[in-house]
């Protein structure tokens, strides 16, 4: 039964016994277990458009009658449902499938009952007494007559007058094997099946939530830079004009998502230094996340980096390179942002009258003041801060990167979000929440697109193989999409500071090849930037975050190259544009970790190989999955390494590998399956 429409969906509903069943005893399918189903269809799973959208769930019934199921969907603002047939697995197990052409919010469940008409075909075919067979054979007749009237009633009376006939000749009676041959009639149990008796239906209690999301929502690359450290002039503060000119080296290293710290004015009271001090002078231009001055607050620009027109003007050329302006939404202001006269009720006092600062300890951000959420005026709150987001959305923006979001209620973040995707379904919300586990993972069930990792910190063969198995292959995987940094302008690790070279090429590769989505601080990155402020610590030793940087992007030293063929095999590998399918290799030395990542068809296989010990050279034998990758065990195959063009003929399932951290301690190879053409000769596709 292909995909249909269901014509009268208020009478389907009508026919159907919601959960639990005690409004009518003769309902007899059970439904359980249906996935995907985040908190039992509390919040929803997340796909990108085109994606087929599995459903499974447990249906059975008492005794022996055959059942049939459909899954039903339709998006949110639909009143009529879709529904597409589910079909049996094993052990009361069924599986649907819908593809989602469009964005925004969609509902699915599913249906199921007890089959009358497929009972008496499976039976048939197991009868052998004639008087059974007779007697079938009017039983038949008559559940064929009820799907004929069905048929009448849904104005197909091509497939009407077909099935009247049917029962017309099983009533004739005669020969007994005749009458089992007219039954199983192949073709006339297919016109059947397309009319089912569904008076005892049972649709599922719960109609789960679907968000569906451009296909940057699962693949992107990220490039964070600060728009003042853009200036050719050293020393001079960047402009919008001068990240214009930025961007074809952007474009060049292969990014579409150009990321942006908060561009608003900077407030001057409690203004820090370089290096995070206390004491700035005249000249420091403080830090991008302390927001709001005189010239306005979140809604306004920083005056040195340009007009809302150079703003526009910068959205529409970077298009053209096809990439997209991300936002940085920090909600906090400096003592001196707009807000703090205007809305005094949207702060917390202390009894000296004056506001609590931003505080973890041992950290202290005296320039910051967070907002109060449990004010009496948390509504306006509310009703301003979802503003801020619509304010850049009519500028042209549509992804936002936003600034400790595990800081503001949950409650919060699940209105706005739900309100501004409703208002523009291909916006994109990024969470920059390194916190806790659950907190992190609340967050991206209450709607937010992607989310940050530890990555950063997961730097062992045994932590990268389990982080990630996690995220691919975990329930979380549903609603969590993984944007994973190997730096970002807080995060200097000390795999990083120490590693040298080899440390940020593994990191890069690692990155770009585990994650559908993954970003880097650039130019820090590109550059090798490794120094840290405090021994121990990962703060920058001059950081942007609080001053002005001049960065020398022809330096011959730069991993410019390297990131460019990194974001090209990302580009031209399908495999990569998802997490799903990552799966680990067993590699006989803890220091290499090897993957690979296929799509469904297996046209498109990539193994990585790393290095993750950035001291030493390392090797080992690499112990595929033959039969997982789509590859005969007794053919040999073709390795076609990436990044550097080379091709290695393999044979079997171990196979050797010397990662040499001189020259490049990673390895990402396309599987190219010996095949045998008409023409009779070998070669690798």
């Amino acid at each position: 039964m292909s995909e249909r429409r269901r014509q009268d969906p208020e009478a389907a509903a009508a026919a159907a016994t919601p959960e639990p069943g005690a409004a009518d005893g003769r309902v007899r399918v059970v439904i359980e277990g249906v996935s995907p189903s985040v908190d039992g269809g509390r919040f929803a799973a997340k796909r990108v458009i085109g994606d087929r959208v599995d459903v499974e769930a447990d249906c059975f019934t008492d005794g022996h009658d055959a059942i049939a199921a459909v899954v039903l969907w339709r998006r949110e603002e639909e009143t009529e449902w879709r529904e597409a047939p589910m079909r049996f697995l094993n052990n009361d197990r069924w599986r649907g499938s819908f593809v989602v052409d469009a964005l925004g919010r969609y509902r699915y469940t599913v249906a199921a009952w007890v089959d009358h008409f497929l009972s008496w075909h499976h039976d048939l075919t197991r009868r052998v007494d004639p008087e059974d067979i007779r007697i079938a054979a009017l039983v038949g007749a008559e559940l064929i007559e009820g799907a004929a009237k069905r048929a009448q009633e849904r104005a197909s009376g091509a497939d009407a007058k077909r099935l009247a006939g049917w029962a017309a000749r099983l009533r004739a009676g005669g020969d007994a094997a005749v009458l089992k041959a007219i039954g199983l009639d192949e073709e006339l149990y297919a016109v059947a099946t397309r009319h089912p008796d569904r008076a005892l239906a049972l649709v599922h209690r719960t109609e789960f939530p679907l968000v569906v999301d451009p296909e940057r929502a699962r693949f992107s690359a990220w490039y964070e830079l600060f728009p003042r450290s853009t200036s050719p002039t050293p020393g001079a503060h960047g402009t919008f004009r001068d990240v214009e000119a930025r961007l074809p080296y952007v474009a060049e290293l292969g990014f579409d998502v150009l990321y942006f710290p908060p561009i608003h004015p900077i407030g001057r009271e409690k203004r820090k230094g370089r290096n995070n001090s206390l004491s700035p002078t005249a000249d420091d231009v403080g830090s991008p996340w302390a927001i709001g001055a005189a010239e306005g607050g979140h809604k306004a620009l920083h005056p040195q980096l340009g007009t809302l027109e150079d703003f526009r003007r910068l959205v529409a050329r970077a298009r053209e390179f096809g990439i997209e302006i991300a936002l940085d939404i920090a909600f906090q202001c400096a003592p001196d942002h707009p807000y703090v006269e205007q809305h005094p009720e949207w702060f917390r006092w202390r009894p000296d009258g004056t506001v609590q600062y931003a505080e973890n300890p041992p950290k202290k951000y005296q320039d910051i003041y967070p907002f109060n959420f449990e004010s009496e005026g948390w509504q306006a709150l509310w009703e301003e801060l979802a503003d801020v987001f619509e304010f850049w959305m009519a500028e042209g923006v549509r992804i936002f990167r936003v600034d400790n979001p595990h800081t503001k209620p949950f409650a919060f973040w699940e209105w706005a979000i739900a309100r501004l995707k409703r208002k523009n379904p291909a916006a994109i919300f990024l969470a920059e929440a390194f916190t806790r586990p659950k907190v992190m993972h609340r967050l991206a069930k209450l709607g937010y697109t992607q989310s940050y990792t530890y990555f950063a910190w997961r730097n062992t063969k045994w932590e990268l193989t389990e982080y990630f198995t996690e995220l691919a292959k975990g329930p979380g995987r549903e609603y969590f999409r993984p944007n994973v940094w190997p730096n970002t302008p807080d995060i200097l690790t000390e795999y990083l500071q120490f590693g040298g070279r080899p440390a940020f090429m593994a990191r890069l590769v690692l990155a770009a090849t585990l994650a559908a989505s993954y970003g880097i601080y650039g130019p820090a990155f590109e550059l090798l930037e490794a120094r840290p402020r405090d021994p121990g610590g990962e703060e920058y030793l001059d950081s942007e975050k609080y001053q002005i940087r001049a960065w020398d992007l022809e330096r011959e030293d730069s991993l410019r190259e390297l990131v460019a063929r990194v974001n090209k095999v990302r580009r031209e590998n399908p495999a990569l544009r998802s997490d799903w399918s990552l799966r680990f290799f067993p590699v006989d030395n803890e220091n290499i970790i090897c993957y690979a990542k296929a799509t469904p068809d297996l046209e498109n296989v990539v193994v990585t190989v790393v290095n993750v010990d950035p001291y030493h050279t390392q090797t080992g034998w690499v112990e595929l999955d033959l039969a997982a990758l789509g590859v005969d065990e007794r053919s040999p195959y073709q390795m076609h390494e990436l990044l550097t063009g080379a091709r290695y003929l393999w044979h079997g399932a171990r196979n050797f590998v010397s990662l040499d951290v001189t020259r490049s301690p990673a390895q990402i190879f396309r599987l190219r399956r010996k095949v045998r053409t008409e023409r009779d000769f070998d070669y690798f596709l």
